[in-house]
């Protein structure tokens, strides 16, 4: 699957699928700096429209600052 755009931060950088046990994700967006997250679904509340939740251990956020340098 193509992620146009997207830097991977987290898991197996050079593989682009969720197919190893190393989900869930952080991505840098290239185009906006913006950063993207891909997980588990969250059921906590009702986000707005447009919007969803998901759920992503603490120690993937730590992985992503560290590629990004910070």
């Amino acid at each position: 699957m193509a992620h146009n755009g997207l830097t991977r931060l987290t898991g197996r950088v050079g593989d682009p699928n969720c197919d190893d046990d190393d989900c869930p994700n952080v991505y840098r967006d290239e185009r906006d700096g913006t950063i993207v997250v891909q997980g588990d679904a969250c059921d906590a509340f009702e986000p707005p429209g447009g919007e969803v939740l998901v759920r992503i251990p603490e120690h993937v956020l730590r992985e992503a600052v560290r590629a990004l340098g910070r």
